[in-house]
C-alpha cells in the first residue's frame, strides 16, 4: 500500500479505492479525530478532481438542510461530503440522485455517528452504499506494517511457529495499551499532553455531536456513564446495576448508551452460541473503542497497573479485542468476533469464526508466564465445538511461544502486530 507524505498510511486505504471502483456511495464511519477527513481528502486514494465539502461549515450545513434535493442536484460530482450525520436529510436526496444515474464513486460520505442508527434516516441505501469503518490507529499502522495475525489464526502453520517475535517487555505492551491509537495522541509526547487532548476531546464531543444527536436533560450524565463503563470493560453489560450506580432510569440509560455506541466510543461484544445449548450466557460484554480513552478516564499509569492485576487484565483484553477488530476489517478471512461463557463459569475471552464455520478461541493474560489453568477455557470450548474447532491461542506478555498442543499455543501479544 502506498504511503502519502506526512501521514501514517491506513490499511483501509486500499479498501476505499476498491469500493469507489464499483459502488456509487462509500460511507467512511468512525469517531471524531480518527483521521476520516485526512483519508478521504488524499488524492492517491480517492482520485484527483473530487470536490470536498464539510457539513461542519455552518454555511454548507444551512444550505443542505434548507433544500436537500436542490443541494445534491447542484453538486459538482464526484463529491465528498464530510460529517453527513449533521444533515441525514441529505441521504434520501443522494439515493434519488444515484437511482437517476448509477455510476461508481459518485459520493464519499463520512460520519462521526452511525447514520444508519439515527431515527431521522428512513430511506434505505441497500445495494447503493458500501460502509467502511475507520478506527484509531492499529499497532501495525503505527509501525508501518500490515498485520496478518487474524489470517494467521486460520492458516495451517501460523507465522509465530517460525521466526520468533521481537522481544517486548510487559511494560512496553502495557504502555501501548495505555496510549491507544487516536492519531493526535500517538503524535504527542508525554502523558500530560495526552491527558490535555482527551479532556478537550470529551468536552467537544459532549457539546457538539452528542447534544446534536439527542436532547439530554443532564449534561453530566454521559461523561459519568463513560467513566463507569471504563471501570467495567470486559464485563457483562448489566443495565440494572448501571442504572442504580448512576441514579438514572433504565430507559434514559439505554438511550445514552445507544448514543455512545452511535458515536463509536463504546462497543459491545456479543456472545457466541451456535445452538450449543441453553446454558450459555447471552448478555453482551462492554468495551470502549480505544484503550487510551479507558486509561484517561481511569487515570491509569504503570504503577497502578502493577498494583492491580485485574485492572491490567481488563485493559489488555480491551486492547486485544480492538486490535483484532481492526485487523478483521482488512483480513482475507473477515471473521466474526464474539465471546463464549457458560453458566457454570467456563469462558473464552474472544471467539473468531470464519465464513466456513471454523472457530478460533483466544484468551488474554496480562502475565508473562502461563500454566495449565490458563488453557482450561479453550479446552472446554474445543470439546463443545467439536470438528469446527480450529485453534486456541493464549496471548500473554511474555516473549516465548509456548506449545500446549498441536493447535493450542501461548503466544506473545506482540505477535498481534509483528506477524
Amino acid at each position: 500500500m502506498e504511503d502519502y507524505p506526512g501521514v501514517i498510511a491506513r490499511h483501509v486505504h486500499a479498501l476505499l479505492r476498491d469500493a469507489l471502483a464499483d459502488t456509487p456511495v462509500v460511507l467512511v464511519n468512525g469517531a471524531r479525530q480518527v483521521g476520516k477527513s485526512t483519508l478521504v481528502r488524499d488524492p492517491a486514494g480517492v482520485g484527483a478532481g473530487r470536490r470536498y465539502l464539510t457539513l461542519d461549515d455552518p454555511g454548507v450545513l444551512a444550505a443542505a438542510r434548507r433544500d436537500p434535493v436542490g443541494f445534491v442536484e447542484g453538486l459538482a460530482l464526484p463529491t465528498t461530503l464530510d460529517e453527513i450525520q449533521l444533515a441525514p436529510e441529505l441521504l434520501p436526496a443522494i439515493k434519488m440522485a444515484i437511482d437517476q444515474r448509477r455510476e461508481p464513486g459518485r459520493f464519499i460520505l463520512t460520519g462521526s455517528a452511525d447514520v444508519l442508527l439515527l431515527p431521522k434516516v428512513s430511506e434505505s441505501m441497500a445495494g447503493r452504499m458500501e460502509i467502511l469503518t475507520l478506527w484509531p490507529f492499529s499497532q501495525g499502522e503505527v509501525e508501518g506494517r500490515r498485520e496478518g495475525f487474524v489470517d494467521d489464526l486460520f492458516g495451517a502453520r501460523p507465522g509465530w511457529l517460525g521466526d520468533a517475535p521481537a522481544p517486548m517487555s510487559r511494560d512496553e505492551v502495557m504502555e501501548r495499551a495505555m496510549m491507544g491509537g487516536y492519531p493526535p495522541v500517538v503524535s504527542r509526547p508525554g502523558e500530560a499532553r495526552r491527558r490535555a487532548w482527551f479532556e478537550s476531546y470529551l468536552t467537544t464531543l459532549l457539546q457538539r455531536d452528542i447534544r446534536e444527536l439527542a436532547q439530554i436533560a443532564d449534561v453530566t450524565a454521559v461523561p459519568r456513564l463513560m467513566a463507569v463503563l471504563a471501570t467495567r470493560v470486559g464485563g457483562l453489560l448489566n443495565v440494572a446495576d448501571l442504572s442504580r450506580s448512576l441514579a438514572l432510569p433504565q430507559s434514559t440509560l439505554r438511550r445514552y448508551f445507544a448514543l455512545l455506541e452511535a458515536t463509536f466510543l463504546v462497543q459491545v461484544l456479543r456472545p457466541w452460541s451456535a445452538d450449543l445449548g441453553p446454558r450459555l450466557i447471552q448478555t453482551p460484554k462492554v468495551y470502549l473503542a480505544d484503550t487510551g480513552l479507558v486509561s484517561h478516564l481511569l487515570g491509569l499509569n504503570a504503577g497502578r497497573l502493577d498494583r492491580d492485576p485485574t485492572l491490567a487484565g481488563a485493559l489488555l483484553e480491551n486492547f486485544v479485542w480492538m486490535e483484532l477488530r481492526k485487523q478483521a476489517g482488512w483480513s482475507r478471512e473477515r471473521p466474526t468476533i464474539s465471546f463464549w461463557r457458560t453458566a457454570s463459569g467456563q469462558e473464552v475471552d474472544l471467539v473468531l469464526e470464519d465464513r466456513s464455520g471454523r472457530v478460533v478461541g483466544i484468551e488474554v493474560k496480562a502475565g508473562s508466564t502461563l500454566g495449565g489453568g490458563d488453557v482450561r477455557g479453550l479446552q472446554a470450548m474445543a470439546a463443545a465445538v467439536g470438528k469446527r474447532w480450529h485453534r486456541g491461542v493464549v496471548l500473554h506478555t511474555g516473549s516465548t511461544v509456548i506449545p500446549f498442543a498441536s493447535n493450542l499455543h501461548g503466544v506473545p501479544i506482540s505477535c498481534l502486530w509483528q506477524s
